[in-house]
């Protein structure tokens, strides 16, 4: 069957976005970026991406983004594929909730884009053709473009409109992203994790009384040992856990820590300023650079919602 591509796969990848620690499957996801392809960036831009101008379409309008027009016609397609993704999946989301997250990858989307067009950025009319070309040469595709295109609530039009802003905001995305760093300040830590607090506390008291962290991990966590690896500041899912390992020098544990999880007792085993970031920790990094820029610039832009909540 040809591949559904829903609305995080086809415009927004949570950027590169966010490890199972950290993910929360019961809330609206961060919009996912699209992903600029290595040929995208390598081919000569011929075509610019030009939005469509609330003042140049009769078209109903759900939003305005510094006067780029939303229209009412692709807010509800995003809507559609949002709500057959979350059924697909067997997720649920308040409807509110829905219109919220669809609203904001379109309005992220065309801040994105607007960004990557003041930059100069092109698109080459080939390389457009080539990703609509994709869609119908995926292994074991058998639905034909216009099938496929009527299932997810795409017309021609809308497909190469979308298409064109998911790679303009891909490229402006790589621009904002291209400078995180490789290393950071970093802890390697290791964690005992209990759901009762007294059996927190009668090991807390044994590593008063000068017990081994490790050998009374391994006791907790026979697979890890409670090992958390290295991590940055703005890495973990809970802050107050990070908080107390930044603050511990190497060697040492911290106090009992009620978290979400239970009740927690942190060792930092070593710690390194310019520790390599891992592949993870750097998209994390990555992430929130995006979510800052983004942030700054809707705080600026002149956004203006059309359409009832």
């Amino acid at each position: 069957m040809f591949p559904k591509i829903k609305i995080y796969a086809l415009f927004f990848t949570v950027l590169i976005l966010l490890a199972a620690c950290k993910a929360n499957p019961t809330s609206s996801p961060s919009p996912a970026l699209p992903q600029a392809s290595q040929t995208t960036q390598a081919q000569l831009p011929t075509t610019t991406y030009t939005p469509p101008l609330p003042t140049a379409t009769p078209e109903p309008l759900a939003a305005t983004v510094n006067d780029i027009g939303i229209t009412l016609a692709e807010y509800n397609a995003e809507l559609q594929r949002l709500q057959a993704s979350l059924q697909e999946t067997g997720k649920t989301m308040a409807q509110a909730d829905e219109q919220k997250q669809v609203l904001d990858q379109l309005i992220g989307e065309t801040l994105l884009a607007e960004a990557a067009d003041k930059a100069g950025f092109t698109l080459d009319d080939a390389i457009l053709k080539k990703h609509i070309d994709d869609l119908t040469n995926q292994p074991g595709a058998t639905m034909t473009l216009a099938d496929w295109m009527a299932k997810n609530f795409y017309t021609q039009d809308s497909l190469k409109n979308a298409l064109r802003r998911s790679i303009a905001a891909a490229w402006e995305r790589d621009q904002i992203t291209a400078s995180a760093p490789q290393t950071a300040d970093q802890v390697h830590a290791r964690q005992m994790l209990f759901l009762n607090p007294d059996t927190a506390d009668r090991y807390y008291q044994q590593l008063k009384a000068g017990a081994d962290f490790a050998t009374l991990a391994y006791v907790v966590d026979p697979d890890t040992g409670g090992d958390l690896g290295w991590f940055p500041r703005g890495y973990l899912l809970l802050p107050e856990i990070e908080k107390a390992a930044f603050e511990l020098q190497p060697g040492n544990y911290s106090q009992i820590i009620k978290t979400a999880y239970g009740y927690q007792i942190i060792y930092v085993v070593e710690r390194d300023s310019q520790h390599p970031l891992s592949s993870d920790a750097r998209r994390s990094i990555q992430r929130q650079m995006l979510d800052n820029w983004l942030a700054e610039q809707r705080s600026q832009a002149k956004i203006q919602i059309l359409i009832q909540p």
